[in-house]
């Protein structure tokens, strides 16, 4: 089996950034270069202030820091790295796309296909080539006939590495990983591909970890594991609305169900939603893929997840309307957080995004707190919806550094992510400084609801109905 000296990675995202450092600590004999046609992007990984990393995930500086420079490299020199590279990871983004057949179901295979062909022009020498983007099942396939027929004649191996990663933890599941999983060839060469890949996660991860499957269980895998704990957030949702109106709480009841070990106590936290790159753009191929083989009732069955993750976020806007008296035109609605989860700065479909949205067609007037995210990308996500001119969002939105100045006057606090410094806030001076009456809407449960209310507030907690005076 050839070792594997030198790997190339496409992509400098939320995958390929935080994967490339961690293999490249953990061996540190194989030189790793990452590139991305993002010049922006590749110039901040590159920063040698650690804090300027255009990903924010705990304990990722600390690797990069050992890493970079010593057989870590961020670069925008595509050929080269592919050139020279043996092993060469796709990490592309894979939207949803957004025109043509598939519309709104499917994954964009652009930019994987555009990856494809390049790779098929530059590589003078046999490779390995690892999809780790999120992909549709046999997409394995159209690289592989891309590379073959295209190519300069040279032998390829496609292997499926899925990544398994939550934002916020990557850097732990990556160093501690339930799983990591290789699919291959059924054939001797594809065979010795995979136990190329199997080499390098082993300078860390214990062999019986590594599971080893064809190409096209590796890359279902995936698109079902998120699938399925995406169905598991919709269906908490979808009792906490049956606790709000009956007067159980949902904390308690995921609590009775998540001891029973056979259903486990992972993703049953009650919310506005769930978000981030994953489990609607997953779930959604799924669909698209089970429909494509005429599986309609198992298409249904599927969407119906991301319909009640969409009915969770709409109820929760409409609440904040209808309590403060079925208006908020020109009222000042505080959030706190943007970013779909805590501990990460990616908003990629965050609940915010869509309760904003909402409230803004109301003509709310929406200050915003995150810790880590930027105005201006608060503002693209918005915009990227279409639903009005940036001017108007532009209008409705403020962003602020301090969290007091975006609570200070606001007729209603909603709670969009659960970053924990939020728990921590002088609550009675958030209280003297607000409207009258003083709302908060937690949309994270993470607030403690009784001290809140004898501070004056009146408090909306997700799942939990209003409690007996």
């Amino acid at each position: 089996m050839k070792k594997v000296t030198k790997i190339c990675c496409v992509g400098a995202g939320y995958v390929g950034g935080p994967t490339m450092a961690v293999i490249a600590y953990k061996n540190p004999h194989i030189q790793i270069t990452v590139v991305d046609v993002n010049e922006a992007r590749i110039q901040a990984w590159n920063d040698p202030n650690l804090d300027k990393l255009p990903i924010y995930e705990p304990g990722l500086d600390a690797v990069v820091a050992e890493a970079r420079g010593r057989n870590l490299f961020f670069d925008t020199n595509v050929d080269k790295a592919i050139d020279e590279a043996d092993m060469i990871f796709i990490s592309v983004n894979t939207p949803t796309k957004t025109y043509g057949k598939g519309k709104g179901m499917a994954a964009d295979l652009k930019y994987i296909e555009l990856c494809a062909r390049q790779i098929a022009r530059v590589a003078k020498t046999d490779k390995i080539v690892v999809e780790k983007s999120t992909l549709p099942v046999r997409t394995a396939q159209a690289i592989k006939r891309i590379l073959d027929q295209t190519g300069n004649g040279v032998e390829f191996q496609i292997l499926s590495n899925p990544e398994f990663l939550a934002e916020g933890t990557a850097i732990q599941d990556l160093m501690n990983p339930d799983r990591v999983l290789i699919g291959g060839a059924e054939t001797p060469k594809g065979q010795e591909a995979i136990e190329a890949l199997a080499a390098i996660y082993g300078a860390w991860v214990p062999q019986e970890r590594i599971l080893r499957t064809n190409v096209w269980s590796s890359e279902l895998s995936k698109l079902t594991a998120n699938a399925y704990l995406a169905q598991r957030v919709s269906s908490i949702n979808a009792i906490s609305e049956l606790c709000e109106a009956s007067g159980a709480d949902v904390s308690e009841v995921a609590r009775a169900i998540g001891t029973d070990s056979r259903i486990g106590s992972k993703f049953l936290k009650a919310s506005v939603g769930f978000g981030g790159s994953c489990f609607q753009k997953d779930i959604l191929n799924l669909v698209y893929i089970a429909k494509s083989y005429g599986l309609e009732e198992v298409a249904d069955y599927w969407e119906q997840v991301i319909l009640m993750n969409d009915y969770q976020k709409r109820r929760f806007a409409e609440n904040i309307v209808s309590t403060l008296f079925n208006t908020v035109n020109d009222k000042k609605i505080a959030f706190l957080g943007w970013a779909f989860k805590k501990d990460t700065n990616d908003t990629r479909e965050s609940a915010a995004i869509y309760v904003a949205n909402d409230l803004i067609e109301e003509e709310a007037q929406i200050h915003v707190y995150d810790p880590k995210v930027t105005a201006q990308q608060m503002l693209s996500d918005l915009d990227y919806l279409a639903t009005r001119e940036p001017e108007a969002n532009k209008k409705h939105l403020t962003v602020h550094q301090d969290p007091y100045e975006a609570l200070k006057d606001a007729h209603g606090i909603a709670v969009l992510t659960e970053w924990d410094e939020f728990k921590t806030y002088d609550w009675q001076r958030v209280y003297n400084e607000m409207q009258k009456p003083a709302f908060i809407f937690d949309g994270r449960n993470i607030l403690d609801r009784q001290a809140l209310e004898q501070i004056g507030f009146e408090v909306y907690t997700i799942g939990r109905g209003k409690l007996k005076k």
